[in-house]
């Protein structure tokens, strides 16, 4: 019995360790939830990584995107320069990156490294925003137009992919 128990959690942490590996290749994108009103959404109030305050409920009636994102992900390290170029160039859309899973200074040195001070970006130290968007992995993006309907993605979309859905929020 000693044997089985021992076997049973040997099998157990190999499974562990196997989870933790990363993907070679960056996952599709998939539907995080169904479209959703963001009203209840962007009720909620947060502090930048410059120590400002944000409120959510400043995003409503207008076309925004979320950029959900953490200091130490390969794939919103890569996606970083993209978003940073898109955000610049949309015009009459507001973008918000959204940072958890990590400290404050880890989340200033990412938005100072990329350049990425054009739009605000969340210290979202306790993930609250997330829970909200139903984020629970990074990168993620939350496109909502100015009815109040956010369609959240999970993964990381391509560059045609952002454009497109950015043009469908201003209706260009």
């Amino acid at each position: 019995m000693k044997h089985i128990r021992s076997l049973g959690l040997v099998l157990a942490a190999l499974a562990l360790v196997a989870a933790c590996g990363k993907p070679a290749e960056p996952t599709p994108p998939v539907p995080a939830a169904a479209v959703s009103t963001a009203s209840e959404q962007l009720r909620f109030t947060a502090r930048t990584v410059d120590d400002q305050d944000f409120s959510g409920e400043s995003l409503a009636g207008k076309p925004a995107v979320l950029w959900f994102w953490a200091p130490w992900c390969p794939s919103c390290n890569r996606e970083a320069p993209t978003v940073a170029r898109i955000a610049a160039q949309s015009k009459g859309v507001t973008w918000v990156g959204v940072a958890a899973q990590d400290q404050l200074p880890a989340m200033k040195d990412f938005v100072a490294k990329y350049d990425m001070n054009g739009f605000k970006h969340i210290a979202d130290l306790d993930a609250s925003v997330w829970r909200r968007f139903g984020v629970s992995a990074q990168p993620a993006f939350a496109f909502i137009d100015a009815s109040g309907k956010a369609d959240v993605i999970i993964g990381s979309p391509t560059e045609e992919d952002i454009l497109a859905r950015v043009a469908k929020l201003t209706g260009a």
